[in-house]
């Protein structure tokens, strides 16, 4: 089993690397890197290149790592015990399988996505040590234990909001996902966006490399970021002579899709309004 990319995703030499040395180690996969560098889509293609299921588990900042497990639904059981239900005679009526009981009931290897676990408590990761250190975790509602049939590849996706706790680092694989270079991301958009007239696409990307090496930028735009800008670029049937700048506008065209905060406008209109004054 051995994962190479796919048709609809650039993976690097590296990043495969990194999913085939997790996969044979069998260790949780940590992937960090910007937003929009696809550390979720990565594991959507570890899927799909390797033909099996995900399941995947988004985390939020009220997420609890016992939901990834189960939960039992003690109210509703005392309802139905007050309206005669026999369904309270069995309590796993009253059991709601997580993402992780899901994967490790599974009769066939699946990918299992455990997405920006930064977001969730700081506990959140200690929490889930021992199960997927063993694979296995114990339900004590009902006494019996789950073990994992089958050992799922673990992708486990970070933003870098949180530090994780050494002891949960120890048990991963770890990969960076680097912003890609010039070159690698003309690959990626000619699996988005193929025969895009080299013009363009050469005027556009400088332009983006620009943009993202602005001293100052509070947010640098990423990957599925100039994805999108080059899809409203082509929308607008716009040429190389169309995004030529005239020395005194510093903002991109359409740039509303490569800067997403107010300051980072503003210092391309303060860069604008210093050109003009320079050309007075």
């Amino acid at each position: 089993m051995k994962f190479e990319g796919t048709d609809s995703y650039v993976a690097t030499d590296d990043l495969t690397i990194a999913v085939n040395a997790a996969v044979t180690l069998e260790r949780p996969l940590l992937v960090k890197g910007e937003p929009g560098t696809g550390k979720t889509e990565l594991a959507r293609q570890v899927a799909a290149g390797l033909g099996l299921r995900m399941i995947e588990w988004n985390i939020k900042s009220t997420t609890k790592a016992q939901q990834g497990l189960y939960e039992y639904d003690a109210v509703s059981r005392l309802r139905d015990s007050q309206l005669g239900d026999e369904r309270v005679n069995d309590v796993r009526n009253y059991i709601r399988k997580g993402k992780l009981w899901q994967a490790f009931e599974a009769d066939e290897k699946v990918v299992l996505l455990i997405d920006e676990i930064d977001k969730a408590d700081i506990e959140f990761p200690n929490d889930l040590l021992q199960e997927l250190d063993k694979m296995e975790f114990h339900v004590y509602e009902t006494g019996e234990t789950i073990k994992a049939r089958q050992r799922p590849i673990v992708v486990i996706t970070s933003n870098n909001e949180k530090e994780l706790p050494d002891a949960f680092l120890r048990r991963c694989f770890f990969h960076y996902i680097r912003f890609p270079d010039p070159d690698t991301l003309r690959q990626i958009v000619e699996v988005h966006h193929p025969g895009l007239k080299e013009g363009l696409l050469t005027t556009a990307l400088t332009q983006f490399y620009e943009l993202r090496e602005q001293p100052g930028l509070k947010k640098k735009p990423s990957t599925s970021e100039v994805l999108d800008w080059l899809k409203l670029l082509l929308a607008e049937d716009m040429t190389a002579d169309d995004l030529k700048r005239d020395g005194v506008n510093a903002l991109p065209k359409l740039h509303g899709a490569l800067l997403k905060n107010e300051q980072d406008v503003h210092l391309f209109e303060r860069l604008a309004f210093m050109a003009r004054r320079e050309r007075r």
